[in-house]
């Protein structure tokens, strides 16, 4: 374990995103598929939601030391390939070796009652479909996403990493520049999140469509009774699901 500390210098940023770009061009002949994450200026995070799940990270204060070196690595451009799968995800970052270190997140999915219950809640505090339905979240939701222990962003029980680096720490720096790549991929994607945590993002529109359907109809003092399928909310908003 010294051995590798004593052989692996630091590298400056510089020296970082110039190996990361070749391993990138490189890998790119042979998968076309890869997905590096591309953080564009100082910011790796715009979105409220997508900065929300940085600040949940950060909140595990036992990793402290690595999330710092984390940071510095993606926004520098190391993890030159990262996908989100249900419960998974897989990561390339490129550290002090040739060949990239390999990354795997997984998070528990997000329990059944757990769910229906912050369905129930966060429907009756939607005031507009709009921002769900291009697949953003508005801001009062906010406090059920990030609420400890009841909120969707998983708690460190929930959450495992692997990463094939020497390093003894669970959370290494590759596994904290990953993490901090998901939160980059939730600006550009905010659905990947209920992919992430095995829970459909059309149960929030029709819960909120329906809830407002009710609103509507109880000022009218008429009850619905109804629900909306899946190919019914999608077709209101002339949708095409994926």
């Amino acid at each position: 374990m010294m051995d590798y500390y004593k052989k692996n210098t630091y590298k400056t940023s510089g020296e970082l995103r110039s190996k990361s770009e070749r391993k990138i061009e490189a890998l790119r002949k042979k998968d076309p598929s890869i997905a590096p994450v591309i953080i564009d200026g100082n910011k790796i995070a715009r979105s409220w939601w997508a900065i929300a799940w940085n600040r949940n990270l950060e909140s595990y204060a036992d990793y402290e030391n690595r999330i710092a070196r984390g940071r510095r690595y993606v926004k520098n451009g190391t993890v030159i390939d990262l996908k989100i799968e249900k419960g998974l995800v897989r990561a390339l970052v490129m550290g002090s070796r040739r060949k990239p270190y390999e990354v795997l997140i997984r998070i528990d999915p997000l329990d059944k009652a757990h769910w229906e219950a912050i369905l129930g809640h966060s429907s009756k505090r939607i005031d507009s479909l709009e921002s769900l339905v291009r697949g953003e979240f508005p801001r009062e939701l906010e406090e059920l996403f990030t609420l400890r222990g009841k909120g969707l962003f998983p708690s460190p029980s929930e959450i495992r990493f692997d990463c094939d680096c020497p390093d003894w720490a669970d959370m290494c720096k590759h596994v904290a520049a990953a993490l901090y790549g998901i939160g980059a991929r939730f600006d550009e994607d905010p659905t990947l999140f209920f992919m992430l945590r095995d829970i459909e993002f059309e149960d929030l529109i029709r819960k909120s469509l329906e809830q407002t359907v009710d609103n509507l109809l109880e000022n009218a003092d008429r009850k619905s009774g109804r629900t909306l399928s899946d190919d019914k909310v999608w077709n209101l908003f002339d949708i095409e699901k994926g």
